[in-house]
């Protein structure tokens, strides 16, 4: 295809052999001829030079979070027979101008690698490429463009925070129980008890010196390994947040979900629009997991009180992360502590300083609900280990339950 001198050039000359035929002046006309050829010459000059080059492109590492560098190594190589042109080499790439190369002539066999960074400082799918290949003549009036390739992507993963883990929790969920035993299996880890033996047994299990004072055959029974479960509720609402403040929560939902994974609790993603992950229980799972909080966004309609009622009874422990949430349905999240073994608000307060709900100092106190308070201007990391030191939760519940009982005397 004509570049756009080229595009220039070849109206130029056809328009001066017409100017130059009906004015009868030779000179233009030769002039025109002059361009025409020039402009044909170019053309085959493209068309006979065209390279044979292998390229490959490979992205390291195809998965990053946010503010993790990650680039684009090309390999190129001169698969032809003779030398090969000089080639610009255009590789788009999702929400920029793309990457552009220029890759200097190369003798048969020769090879070369380049590489460029790639925008990881916001989460999401970055489409890279179908890479062009664009060759052109020493003039620049003739363009040939070749496609190699498909696209490839980049899952920038939300940005993840090194936070503690929540605490044990305790109560009716059998799986989040500390305080007694789990449900026993067949095979277990820690030495529990002896129990009858049922067929099917692994007869290495029996107890033979149990089995032979009591007349029957016992198996050894061993205690499961306990394990918690979490669930992270997003609020994922557009009238309850900004642009900042949602990419605020979407990287606290994964640095929970990545903090209790890696103490080997199950976690589960839940989020106001009526997605449900359930609890994951795999590194295929959390790879699926920690995707749609890559690609999750804002969404008009969704229901908070919907979502809540759906959350099954005993889940363990409740991490619900919100911003600017109306006062009544920050009670009712509330009332869910009697429901889980714990419950945990992570509250990010606006930026444009206007006064958001809060949870009662009743609820930090009586029913146990563990509040972390993020500013505009603060860490979310600090602020969530500073509230889930046990000291620290001591002093709050006293100081709420100062506020309490200050309260209670006014109004008496």
């Amino acid at each position: 295809m004509l570049t756009r001198p080229g595009l220039h050039v070849g109206l130029a000359g056809i328009a001066l052999i017409v100017a130059g035929r009906l004015l009868g002046v030779l000179e233009l006309v030769v002039l025109g001829v002059i361009a025409v050829i020039l402009l044909a010459v170019c053309l085959v000059t493209v068309l006979r030079s065209r390279p044979r080059l292998e390229l490959v492109r490979d992205v390291r590492p195809p998965r990053v979070h946010a503010g993790t560098p990650s680039r684009v190594e090309l390999a190129i190589r001169n698969r032809g027979q003779h030398r090969s042109p000089v080639v610009r080499l255009v590789d788009p790439v999702t929400g920029t101008g793309g990457a552009e190369l220029q890759v200097a002539p190369l003798e048969p066999g020769e090879s070369v690698t380049a590489a460029y960074r790639l925008p990881t400082d916001r989460r999401g799918i970055l489409t890279i490429g179908p890479l062009t290949m664009d060759v052109t003549d020493p003039f620049g009036l003739v363009r040939a463009t070749r496609v190699h390739g498909s696209a490839a992507e980049l899952t920038v993963l939300p940005k993840v925070d090194t936070i503690a883990p929540l605490a044990s929790t305790v109560g009716n969920d059998p799986l989040a129980g500390t305080d007694r035993p789990n449900a026993l299996g067949r095979i277990g880890e820690d030495f529990y008890a002896l129990r009858p033996y049922v067929v099917g047994d692994d007869l290495r299990r029996v107890h033979w010196l149990s089995s032979a004072r009591a007349g029957d055959l016992l198996v050894r029974q061993d205690e499961q390994p306990w394990q918690g479960r979490v669930t992270v509720l997003l609020d994922v609402r557009r009238t309850t947040t900004d642009a900042d403040t949602f990419e605020r929560l979407v990287s606290a939902a994964a640095s929970i979900v990545t903090a209790c994974w890696e103490r080997n609790d199950l976690v589960r993603l839940v989020t106001t629009d009526g997605t449900d992950t359930g609890f994951v229980a795999g590194n295929a799972q959390l790879d699926a997991l920690m995707e749609y909080l890559a690609v999750v966004r804002t969404v008009s309609a969704g229901s908070l009180r919907r979502s809540l009622g759906a959350l099954p009874t005993g889940g363990g422990a409740l991490v619900a992360v919100m911003a600017n949430v109306p006062q009544g349905e920050l009670d009712a999240v509330c009332s869910l502590r009697a429901r889980f073994g714990s419950l945990t608000v992570v509250h990010l307060q606006p930026s444009n300083g206007a006064r958001s709900a809060r949870v009662s100092p009743a609820a930090i106190v009586y029913a146990k609900v563990r509040v972390v308070p993020v500013g505009p201007d603060t860490s979310f990391a600090d602020e969530w280990n500073r509230a889930i030191r046990p000291g620290r939760r001591r002093a709050a519940r006293r100081t709420a339950g100062t506020a309490v009982g200050r309260a209670a005397a006014r109004s008496t």
